[in-house]
């Protein structure tokens, strides 16, 4: 064996073994309970970051634990492979998108594999392949059928010197982010998921995910947002201020503010804002202003608050009092009804904007245990007590919300409804690189889906990218069709599907990867749902819940059985270097790369498994890694010196015949508190960190050992070979190489997870606590069965107390089994 420890080598030797093995080859014919681990799938941008070495070698951890502990494992691995960033590519480059992302796929595969990832690669899937989406339209056709797709004019951000939607972040000061216009806000027909008709389901369903953070959960139930509140319509009133048949309807989570009402807002885009429109200059000029800039709700909340009147009134829907009507760049038309009442006392972005535009601020609500100072410095929007509010003064906020609902109910201007933050997912996308929305439309039949047996609707990757609109917009081969109905001349869909229809779905394709019948087989009920799920927070909101809704929706078609996907969720934190993420642009990023040629994948490994709990951001520290190699070397020399005197076999206590001495069970006990610690540290708390730290601890007190007897011999032994399967998980490379030589002819991947030894965990020793008059004096080491006389002798005796002892009478002696013992003295 080598003395040096040659990570190159061993590393090459055991990824090799593992690949003409096919070790981590998954089958569902097993009669091992199973364990599907998944990690949240990279997009190949072409280069591996430190992030993807944190999360996958996270999963490999969990994996391999799971594997020594007798599960049959899945572990797969794919790419979302399309998206926006490989048309910027390919513009740049001067290349098509498809050729790019292949090449990043090999390129970042090989990556990965260097990592040592025990993955079954048969599995392997890409999103951006005709095989793979084919199923996704497919789904896409039967949602359309049933109504759970449709198809309605929206407002996008639209870029007019790129020709193509931008999404909210790549809207930046109003500007498209690559070409620079000023964004215009477009009505264009989009294709929507109904994941509304879902919304409730999704958010009880939460309460099943015990297995995941709290704070993630949160995150969706805040997303979804259910809210009971109330629809109220206020009379629209003609030019001499009669009410006529027209409402203004709007939603509210705050029914109690309403006699508090002193203005109405809507939209850009509401009718009303086009009516008001139709003759004022003014007024189209504003309303194209608000059609500029991001239709985001967030960018809208820190913008500055504009406005204009529209000439236009309403009536208050219980007192009948005279209300304005104002174009408001706050409203967004895709959020409620594209209008709000406005109370300016009780809401923070009314309140700004009748500032600015000196319009009435009217108090309604009062602090339950006291008054409200007047005139307000700024909106109090506490749930409180009505006062100013006539026949509903007194009430509290949900005496008031029920009264005005019955009041309005009463003269048919509004009812109590519950609401949600979720909104239908929008999912056209007006880009080249994505999946085809499988629609053609015909003059005489309309919106026809593509029949199944014309699936897939293949997208065309020999193209020139110009950089403005879709080459399928242009592409005649692609758009010209005919009917599959009436056979008339008929043009395909050019818009695709968003990113994350794909990711949606990954995790059920993994478990019938190689099905060309159907979109998953039986197989996906015998793997589903995934048992351990990892990935950044980042993802909390949209992938996870859309991947949520179509388990759901696969549920509901006949594909799955199970209602949620993911049983277990662990988001692992960022790596930072310098206190801030990762990334190009700080140049602070770290080549993985480099780091395994320089120090090889298992450094890695161990380094970012020790440096934080995983769902911890992790510093990266040089020195930490050189630690981590330090460390392994250590464990090769000393496996190296062992095996230089010729293995043995482990101690057994069955079949052992030599006498341990105090040194030797002292080294036995740390070793199997050792195997119980981190069988917990790895299946129940996930903490990797603090299962290395008590490895070293072990290494340590190996360290100390002297001795090459047989007894000796058989317990350095014994320690060795548990350091290194307890280690195996997270350093798989030098474990494999390590083990050979501990158990020549054998594998450390057929290996099963080491099982404490009860016996050895008993003490035959305690060490007591000695006091003096409740001060801590000293300790003593005894032999646990003394009795309590012998305890006192001995404490009496002991070296440390004498000087104590002499200052005064022994009063009394308290012994406090197998803790200590107490002096006193007077």
């Amino acid at each position: 064996m080598q003395q040096q420890y040659p990570f190159r080598e061993i590393e090459q030797q055991a990824q090799q073994y593992w690949e003409t093995h096919q070790t981590f080859a998954a089958s569902e014919q097993s009669d091992k309970p199973k364990y599907y681990c998944l990690s949240m799938f990279p997009y190949p941008s072409g280069r591996l970051h430190m992030g993807h070495v944190r999360n996958y070698t996270i999963g490999d951890v969990l994996s391999r634990f799971h594997r020594m502990k007798g599960f049959n494992v899945m572990q797969p691995m794919g790419w979302d492979a399309f998206g926006l960033p490989a048309e910027n590519a390919a513009i740049k480059n001067n290349v098509a998108p498809a050729g790019w992302t292949y090449s990043n796929i090999e390129h970042m595969k090989t990556q990965l594999k260097s990592l040592g990832l025990g993955i079954d690669w048969q599995r392997e899937i890409a999103t951006c392949k005709p095989e793979y989406y084919r199923w996704e339209q497919w789904l896409f056709t039967e949602l359309f059928k049933k109504g759970l797709i449709y198809k309605k004019t929206a407002t996008v951000n639209w870029d007019p010197v790129d020709q193509t939607v931008l999404a909210n972040e790549q809207v930046i000061d109003g500007r498209g982010w690559r070409s620079g216009a000023i964004v215009e806000k477009r009505d264009i027909p989009q294709y929507f998921m109904k994941i509304t008709a879902y919304a409730d389901e999704l958010l009880a369903d939460l309460d099943k995910l015990e297995g995941w953070p709290e704070q993630v959960k949160t995150m969706q139930r805040n997303w979804i947002g259910k809210s009971y509140g109330c629809e109220v319509e206020f009379p629209i009133l003609d030019a001499a201020g009669n009410a006529t048949a027209e409402t203004l309807k709007v939603y509210t989570t705050r029914p109690d503010t309403l006699m508090g009402a002193t203005y109405v807002a809507v939209a850009a885009e509401h009718a009303l804002a086009t009516q008001a429109a139709a003759n004022n200059p003014a007024l189209q000029a504003f309303i194209a202003e608000c059609k500029m800039g991001s239709v985001a709700e967030a960018d809208l909340a820190t913008a500055e608050k504009k406005g204009m009147a529209t000439g236009l009134f309403v009536a208050h829907p219980l007192t009948g009092e005279k209300l304005p009507v104002w174009i408001a760049n706050y409203v967004l038309i895709s959020y409620g009804e594209g209008a709000v009442m406005a109370v300016p006392a009780h809401d923070e972005r009314d309140f700004e904007f009748a500032g600015k535009y000196q319009l009435p601020v009217k108090a309604v609500i009062r602090p339950i245990d006291g008054e409200l100072s007047l005139p307000l410095t700024a909106a109090y929007n506490e749930h409180g007590v009505l006062f100013a509010s006539g026949e509903f003064d007194g009430l509290d906020f949900d005496g008031a919300s029920a009264a005005i609902a019955a009041a309005l109910s009463a003269k048919n201007l509004g009812k109590r409804r519950t609401q949600y933050r979720l909104r239908d997912w929008g999912i056209s996308r007006q880009r080249y690189w994505g999946c085809p929305i499988p629609i053609i439309h015909c003059d005489s039949c309309g919106e026809v889906p593509v029949p199944a047996d014309q699936l897939p609707v293949v997208l065309p990757e020999d193209v020139v990218m110009d950089g403005v609109g879709s080459p399928i917009k242009k592409d005649l081969g692609f758009y010209e069709t005919t009917c599959p109905t009436c056979g008339s001349k008929a043009t395909r869909e050019t818009d695709t599907l968003d990113t994350f229809f794909e990711s949606s779905w990954y995790y059920a394709r993994y478990a019938s990867f190689d099905t060309d019948k159907a979109m998953v087989d039986e197989r996906a009920n015998y793997w589903l749902p995934v048992d351990q799920y990892i990935g950044g927070i980042e993802h909390a909101i949209l992938h996870l819940l859309y991947a949520r809704f179509f388990n759901k929706l696969m549920r509901d078609v006949g594909l799955l059985k199970n209602d949620e996907p993911f049983n277990k969720l662990l988001t692992q934190g960022m790596v930072l270097k310098d206190g801030s993420k990762m990334s190009k642009s700080k140049g602070n990023t770290v080549d993985p790369q480099a780091l395994i040629e320089q120090y090889g994948a298992d450094t890695a490994r161990l380094f970012m498994m020790f440096a934080a709990p995983p769902e911890q951001s992790l510093e990266w520290s040089d020195a930490g890694v050189e630690g981590a190699h330090r460390f392994l070397k250590r464990v090769w020399a000393a496996v190296a010196a062992h095996v230089e005197h010729g293995v043995v076999s482990a101690y057994s206590a069955a079949t052992s015949t030599g006498e341990l001495n105090a040194e030797l069970k002292t080294l036995r006990r740390q070793l199997h508190l050792t195997i119980e610690k981190i069988s917990d540290d790895y299946g129940r708390r996930h903490a990797f960190n603090t299962a290395i730290a008590a490895v070293m601890e072990l290494m340590n007190a190996y360290a100390k050992l002297e001795g090459q007897d047989d007894v000796t011999r058989s317990v350095r032994q014994e320690v060795l070979e548990h350091a290194i399967l307890l280690l195996s998980p997270i350093v798989p490379h030098i474990s494999q190489a390590l083990w050979s030589e501990l158990k020549p002819g054998s594998q450390i991947v057929d290996a099963a997870w080491p099982v404490a030894d009860q016996a050895a965990l008993v003490q035959d020793d305690i060490t007591l606590v000695l006091q003096v008059n409740g001060k801590l004096r000293g300790n003593m080491t005894v032999p646990k069965t003394l009795d309590k006389a012998s305890i006192e002798q001995l404490a009496l005796q002991h070296e440390s107390l004498q000087k104590h002892l002499a200052e005064g009478t022994v009063r009394k002696i308290i012994v406090v089994p197998n803790k200590l013992v107490n002096i006193v003295v007077g």
